[in-house]
C-alpha cells in the first residue's frame, strides 16, 4: 500500500551511519556514559532485558542523527509518525486480528500547525533516554510531570494535560517500532488474578492459589523478562469483567473447583491484563472464556481482546487473542433463565448506535451468531449485567450458569 502523508513534501529515509570525525557537514550525537547507580537503584539486568535496552537506545540516537543530519544538510528537520487511526486501520481475516496500516504523517519543525508535536516527541524521548541510562521506569503520569514546563519566553507549557503526553507517547513507540514496556514506561495497575498457578515477578515467586480475598494485582509490564511463569495446574482462564463480579467467582472458590484461573480487568482491560492473557493462551495454550455484560459495552470489551482496538492495532499480535470466548451473558438469558423484569436496564439512543457500529465490525459481520445475538439484544429493547443473575440466587452464576455455559459449550467465538 503506498504512504500517505499530511505534508507535500516527500521525506527520503536516512539511514544513520558512522562519521569520520574530520566530517565538517555533520555532526554525531554523542552517546552518554553509563553512570555508576548508587547501591539503592542497583539491580542485575538480565541478558535479555540489557539487549532489549542496547535497542531501543539505538533507535532514539537513530531519531536524533536523522534530525541533526537534516540541519547540517540544509533541510528542514522533520520526522514520520504512523497515523494511528481508523482509516489506518486493517482486518488481517487470515490472522484474525486489527492490524495498523502504512500510512504515516510527516511532522516539521517549522511547521505551525506541526512545531508543537515535533518538540514533544524530543522532549519524551529525552526523558526516556535517561530512564533506560538509570535502568529505571515512570509511569505515563510520571512522564507528564518530568516533562513538563514553561516553554522558555513563554508562558506556554510543553503539555496541557496528561491526555497529549499519552498521545505522544504512543506516537513516539509506533515511530520506534517499540512497545511502552521497552520505554521503561508504564500504566496505573488494574486488573486482579487468582487461580492454579505460581508467578515469578521480577524475581518473586508468587502463588496465585494463596492470595486471600484480595488477589494477586496483575502488572502494567508483563513481559517474559518481568513475569514468568510455572507450576501451571489450570485448564483454563475465566476472565470476567468487574471486580464486583470477581470477588463472588473467588469467595466460592470456582477457580479451586474448576482448576482454572479467574481474572478481571475492571471493564475494559488494561494492556498489562491483556498481555498476560495473551501470553498464557500463547505460551501454555490456556483458553480463555470471556464472563461480560449484554451490552454494547460487553460486546466492545470482548472485541478488543479478541481482534485488537484501533488505537493499538500496531501492538494486536502481543495483545489480540483470536480464539477468546463470549461465555455470556446473553440477550436469551433473560428468558433462558427465567429473570425477572427488575434487570432490564432500557437502551438509550448512544447504546443503539453503539450497537451497530459493532454489528459493522468486520468480524462480527460475516458472524452469524454474532448477528443473533446482537438482533436479539435490541430487539428486547434493554441490556443486562452479569450482576443480574444474583437475583437468582447469590452463587448462581458461579454454581449453575458459568459451569452450564462450560459443560455444553455455549459461547459465541
Amino acid at each position: 500500500m503506498a504512504k500517505k502523508k499530511t505534508s507535500k513534501k516527500k521525506v527520503v529515509k536516512k539511514k544513520v551511519v558512522k562519521k569520520a570525525a574530520t566530517k565538517k557537514t555533520s555532526k554525531k550525537v554523542s552517546k552518554k556514559k553509563t553512570t555508576k547507580k548508587s547501591s539503592a537503584s542497583t539491580r542485575t539486568k538480565s541478558h535479555s532485558r540489557a539487549e532489549r535496552d542496547a535497542r531501543t537506545a539505538e533507535k532514539l540516537s537513530g531519531l536524533a542523527q536523522n534530525i541533526v543530519d537534516s540541519v547540517f544538510a540544509g533541510s528542514e528537520p522533520e520526522m514520520d509518525v504512523p497515523v494511528r487511526a481508523a482509516s489506518n486501520t486493517n482486518w488481517n481475516a487470515k490472522k484474525g486480528i486489527l492490524e495498523m496500516g502504512d500510512s504515516v504523517g510527516n511532522r516539521q519543525l517549522f511547521n505551525l500547525g506541526q512545531a508543537r508535536k515535533f518538540m514533544q516527541t524530543l522532549i519524551h524521548s529525552k526523558s526516556v533516554d535517561e530512564l533506560l541510562e538509570a535502568d529505571k521506569t515512570l509511569s505515563l503520569r510520571g512522564m507528564f510531570y518530568k516533562s513538563l514546563h514553561d516553554i522558555e519566553g513563554t508562558k506556554e507549557k510543553t503539555f496541557d494535560d496528561q491526555t497529549e503526553s499519552d498521545g505522544i507517547l504512543e506516537d513516539l513507540e509506533v515511530s520506534l517500532g517499540s512497545l511502552r514496556e521497552e520505554l521503561h514506561i508504564f500504566a496505573k495497575k488494574r486488573g486482579t488474578m487468582v487461580g492454579n498457578i505460581t508467578v515469578v515477578d521480577n524475581g518473586d515467586e508468587i502463588n496465585c492459589r494463596k492470595m486471600g480475598s484480595g488477589g494477586y494485582a496483575i502488572p502494567s509490564i508483563c513481559e517474559p523478562d518481568v513475569i514468568q511463569f510455572k507450576n501451571i495446574d489450570a485448564k483454563f482462564i475465566l476472565h470476567v469483567e468487574k471486580d464486583t463480579v470477581w470477588q463472588r467467582f473467588n469467595e466460592d472458590r470456582f477457580w479451586e473447583k474448576h482448576n482454572c484461573i479467574l481474572t478481571e480487568g475492571s471493564g475494559q482491560p488494561t494492556r498489562g491484563v491483556r498481555r498476560m492473557l495473551h501470553r498464557l493462551n500463547k505460551e501454555h495454550g490456556l483458553p480463555i472464556y470471556c464472563l461480560l455484560d449484554c451490552d454494547p459495552w460487553g460486546h466492545y470489551i470482548y472485541s478488543v481482546i479478541k481482534q485488537g482496538s484501533i488505537s493499538l492495532a500496531f501492538e494486536s499480535s502481543r495483545l489480540a487473542i483470536p480464539d477468546a470466548k463470549f461465555l455470556g451473558i446473553r440477550a436469551i438469558d433473560y428468558e433462558r433463565c427465567d429473570l425477572s423484569d427488575d434487570v432490564k436496564i432500557s437502551l438509550n439512543d448512544r447504546d443503539i448506535s453503539r450497537a451497530k457500529q459493532i454489528a459493522a465490525y468486520p468480524w462480527f459481520e460475516k458472524d452469524k451468531q454474532w448477528q443473533r445475538e446482537i438482533k436479539k439484544m435490541l430487539s428486547n429493547g434493554f441490556k443486562m449485567e452479569v450482576e443480574s443473575l444474583i437475583t437468582k440466587d447469590i452463587s448462581y452464576v458461579t454454581e449453575e450458569y458459568v459451569p452450564a455455559r462450560l459443560k455444553a459449550k455455549d459461547w459465541l467465538g
